[in-house]
């Protein structure tokens, strides 16, 4: 059967605004789902994303697209059209062209994706330059998955046909495992070979985790030649990326599975220290909902003019300049009567902090636990690792679109920030390990060239919507069940906050609030059957027990809940495109209302989830 698409429909929901952040107002384009032998996977036509290539449950490759990046790392949003699909005889064809234009980069590349019956995929691109432009980088970026492949053996063949025997790391790798790839090959399911075939460049491989990207991806050009490149008008590229199944014989159809989260027995992490960006000229409106989240503490930044008065402890990141010593000794001045959680120490030139000016700052500042790192990514700790021995922890912030800005991208990468505690841990001599901030979009450039400080980059209106609820609840989870030690969230107003200065929360305002309430309390370790699907976190304090569950796709979705405890009687509150209006307008009265009553059937609970709804089940005493 062949078919001609040039357009798919479009998803009818809820005002997109509300679910996922769209300013357009536009639903979200639904994905082509494609077969190839053995192979399943799905194609993104409006990123020109090809995704999740499977052998049955397991990820081949976790994705392949074609980037654009500019002289700052910047990536050139692509425009996709004339897209045109036919299926048959085990197999497709997909071709589509492909604009990237943005300021001086003018770039057009014609797209070619064939699958076989022969358990056989080829991603193809041919691309001009229409413009003189600077790049650091165009063509192919082959994403392999964590999970399937972390510390598994590979097979990695270089250029002069020589061939190395080697493993994906298990902890995050500060720099390239592998370099000069011409191909790569791992064990998908028992016989079943999986094999990546590059052509048209030099690729080597990175560990997109070091950036909480939820992959080891393999790209080009080598780090390695310099950049930025200058493409010359009529310049043009021509890559090719194959994947092929060997050993794969069954046949597999993209199915719904049953969405279910169970809690791990016995398994339990203590709840981080979650605390609030703060932000200048908060009302009293403001201060006192911000209270009302029951924050562990409130991050400033130096410098300012006068430490904010709020009865919560500070989380003080020190930005120290030309004048170090001074700096701190009038930051000494200013904090005399203040409560201090802790300070983080930086210095403005570099990028992981020096001994010498934690050294410096204990001289001046005292009464609190000083630790340093990273203010912008854990590449940049894990690539210039300090000595514990002068620290009280370790830190560096995260979020989770340094490379990839769709929602599905971004639910992905939750799972990367748990890989980048875990391996802070390993080199941290048993200091705790802080996050801080975590922020959906990254605050600034650090790799931006031109000098000066990096400009403030723009909010992501998702912060807004019901995408972000069921975001932030996925990253308290996974920092909180690989044992972080304290996390700060956002800021408190703003588009990059949790409420507006008119009156308003954001949806992501309660599900921080939810974990306030658990303070004190420790995390049951729970998997989900389908974590890009559904996923969640069961919290207990006490004899109380708070079970968090989020939807994470554009879709309706029903979910399981095994209730890990013999509690008979509990209460139901959903945060969702129905209660959306109450719950952002007025948060105080909705956070009062009466919950609904629920029962248990089997010890499970069974529910309905609308898009990126986030449901509260909480354990009633009888």
């Amino acid at each position: 059967m062949n078919r001609l698409l040039t357009r798919r429909g479009m998803l009818a929901l809820a005002p997109a605004v509300s679910l996922y952040g769209w300013q357009t107002g536009q639903p979200l384009p639904r994905t082509v789902e494609l077969t190839a032998g053995s192979m399943t996977m799905i194609f993104e036509p409006q990123l020109g994303f090809l995704r999740y290539l499977r052998y049955g449950d397991a990820e081949a490759v976790r994705g392949i697209y074609a980037a654009v990046r500019d002289q700052n790392w910047g990536t050139v949003a692509p425009r996709i059209s004339r897209l045109r699909v036919q299926t048959g005889d085990g197999g497709f064809q997909l071709n589509f062209d492909v604009e990237c234009k943005e300021g001086p980069i003018d770039f057009f590349w014609q797209g070619e994706i064939s699958g076989d019956s022969a358990n056989r995929v080829q991603f193809r691109m041919e691309g001009e330059a229409r413009s003189l432009f600077l790049r650091n980088r165009i063509g192919f970026c082959v994403l392999h998955p964590v999970k399937e492949c972390a510390g598994r053996p590979c097979t990695v063949r270089h250029s002069g046909v020589l061939i190395e025997k080697g493993r994906f790391p298990r902890e995050v790798a500060p720099n390239q495992p592998f370099k000069d790839i011409v191909a790569i090959s791992h064990e998908v399911a028992p016989g079943v070979i999986a094999e990546v075939k590059f052509e048209g460049e030099t690729f080597e491989m990175e560990d997109h985790r070091n950036w909480t990207d939820a992959s080891y991806k393999t790209y080009c050009t080598p780090l390695e030649k310099p950049f930025p490149v200058e493409m010359k008008r009529g310049a043009r590229i021509s890559q090719s990326v194959t994947v092929t199944l060997s050993g794969g014989s069954r046949t597999f159809s993209i199915g719904r599975k049953e969405l279910t989260l169970e809690v791990t027995p016995g398994q339990v992490r203590a709840l981080p220290k979650i605390g609030i960006g703060y932000s200048p000229g908060t009302s009293e409106r403001e201060q006192r909902r911000l209270i009302a989240l029951n924050p562990a503490h409130v991050r400033v930044d130096t410098p300012f003019d006068e430490a904010p008065r709020l009865p919560l402890p500070l989380e003080i990141a020190v930005h120290l300049g030309r004048n170090p010593e001074a700096e701190l000794k009038a930051l000494a001045q200013h904090l005399t009567k203040t409560r201090v959680a802790r300070y983080l120490v930086f210095h403005k030139d570099e990028k992981s902090t020096s001994p010498k000016w934690v050294k410096l700052a204990r001289e001046y500042l005292r009464g609190a636990p000083v630790g340093a790192g990273a203010d912008a990514y854990f590449a940049e700790l894990n690539r210039a690792r300090p000595d514990p021995a002068g620290l009280d922890f370790l830190c560096f912030s995260a979020n989770p679109q340094v490379h990839a800005f769709d929602n599905a991208s971004l639910v992905e990468n939750l799972a990367a920030q748990a890989d980048a505690v875990q391996s802070a841990r390993q080199f941290a001599g048993g200091k705790g390990i802080i996050i801080t901030p975590v922020t959906l979009k990254p605050r600034f450039n650090p790799n931006a060239t031109g000098g000066g400080p990096p400009a403030p980059l723009p909010a992501d209106p998702r912060q807004t919507s019901l995408f972000g609820a069921a975001w932030t609840l996925g990253s308290i989870k996974y920092v909180s069940e690989s044992g972080a030690q304290s996390v700060t969230y956002y800021q408190a107003v703003d588009a990059r906050g949790v409420m507006t200065s008119s009156g308003k929360v954001y949806p992501l305002y309660h599900v921080l609030a939810d974990v306030g309430e658990m303070a004190g309390g420790e995390v049951m370790l729970s998997q989900s059957s389908q974590p890009l699907a559904m996923d969640g976190m069961v919290i207990r304090k006490g004899v109380k027990i708070c079970a968090l569950l989020a939807n994470m796709t554009a879709e309706p979705q029903a979910v399981r809940l095994v209730w890990p405890s013999t509690h008979q009687r509990l209460a139901l509150r959903k945060l969702d495109e129905h209660t959306l209006r109450s719950a952002t307008e007025s948060p105080e009265n909705w956070r009062t209302q009466p919950a609904n009553t629920l029962g248990l059937e089997s010890g499970t609970v069974e529910l309905s989830l609308a898009p990126y709804a986030v449901a509260r089940i909480d354990s009633v005493e009888a």
